[in-house]
């Protein structure tokens, strides 16, 4: 539950995709419905997840999230190898070691036991690499037709080590903004699995696991000030978000950020934005420039950060918080929120 919209009411009669996509309706929803009633210091932080900090002299992390990715199966993953990793993500960004999770699913009548095995099967995986478990959940079957084939939840609890303090509040001009790799791949990956999609494409969804890459990120360095992963909305709307929280000014260059070819040329065709397009295994750090290398160099050496770059920095404090995007060609704009997102049912 990530979003920082401030709007004085809640307007519309009928909830519409545009409430679940990470965009400005959420925002509206999360801040003048469900604040409204579930509102307290920890919630109306709004982070990915929420930090108990007496907890029997532990501090814990815990967040919750739900899938709906359609189709189920998609190049480089399904919804049960995402809704592990989507949640392991989440405590990753709170600097936290994931210990255990929850599964629910919610399975349409007639859906085939075949696939449902291969889902579980693809969650289990990711759970043994990340040394963690589903401990308890819950299975619901409604009539045919009554959903569209399988939905899951998931929440997870984790342990944050020491004197470990990542959010957005600790950003600060000269942070360097660090990504793990090139974007845009997971929501491309789904698009290109739909019906309606008529050509192919070699775009496999970058949907991984984090929480050995920020381990060995925060292992490196205790100047890693904030994380986020680039899920609903892209790299964009998070650095929106992550500028608003912090109120500060960020400044991105297109020439550093990894698009690959293939990802640029589908951009360009469809219309779309790279920026915002949905990722599921990226990572972006907010790390003090004396540390930047000892991160970055950290980040190399595992297997889902050897691709790990510097895309911008942090420029200023400022009550007008905002994000600047330094174009290849010298222009600058400063990137919005999207009224909707590009490409709803992505996660």
């Amino acid at each position: 539950m990530t979003s920082s919209a401030k709007n004085n009411n809640f307007s519309d009669k009928n909830i519409l995709l545009s409430h679940g996509d990470g965009g400005i309706k959420t925002g509206e929803l999360i801040n003048n419905l469900i604040i409204k009633y579930f509102g307290n210091k920890i919630l109306n932080r709004l982070e990915d997840s929420a930090i108990i900090n007496d907890f029997h002299n532990e501090k814990i992390a815990y967040t919750t999230d739900s899938f709906v990715v359609k189709p189920v199966f998609f190049p480089g993953g399904n919804i049960g190898k995402l809704c592990i990793c989507g949640t392991i993500n989440d405590l990753a960004a709170a600097g936290a070691t994931p210990v255990a999770l929850s599964m629910g699913l919610i399975i349409e009548e007639g859906f085939e036991v075949k696939y449902l095995e291969k889902i579980l099967e693809s969650a289990g995986e990711v759970l043994k690499e990340t040394k963690t478990a589903i401990i308890t959940g819950d299975t619901k079957v409604v009539e045919k037709n009554g959903m569209d084939k399988i939905f899951i939840n998931t929440s997870g609890i984790g342990y944050v080590k020491g004197n470990t303090d990542i959010t957005p509040l600790n950003i600060k001009p000269g942070d360097k903004i660090i990504i793990n790799g090139s974007i845009a791949e997971h929501g491309l990956a789904v698009l290109s699995s739909r019906p309606e999609f008529n050509f192919k494409t070699n775009i496999i969804s970058d949907c991984a696991p984090l929480s050995s890459l920020v381990n060995e990120m925060i292992g490196s360095s205790d100047k890693v000030h904030a994380l986020r992963d680039a899920t609903r909305g892209g790299i964009a709307t998070i650095l929106i978000e992550m500028s608003e929280k912090s109120k500060t000014r960020i400044a991105i260059y297109e020439d550093r950020i990894p698009v690959k070819k293939e990802v640029r040329a589908l951009c360009e065709f469809l219309g779309l934005d790279p920026l915002y397009i949905a990722n599921e295994g990226k990572m972006v750090a907010f790390v003090d420039p004396a540390d930047t290398n000892k991160v970055l160099d950290a980040m190399k050496k595992n297997k889902y950060g050897k691709d790990s770059c510097i895309i911008g920095e942090v420029t200023e404090n400022s009550t007008e918080s905002a994000v600047f995007y330094n174009t290849k060609i010298g222009t600058k704009r400063i990137l919005d929120k999207l009224y909707s997102e590009q490409l709803p049912r992505i996660c």
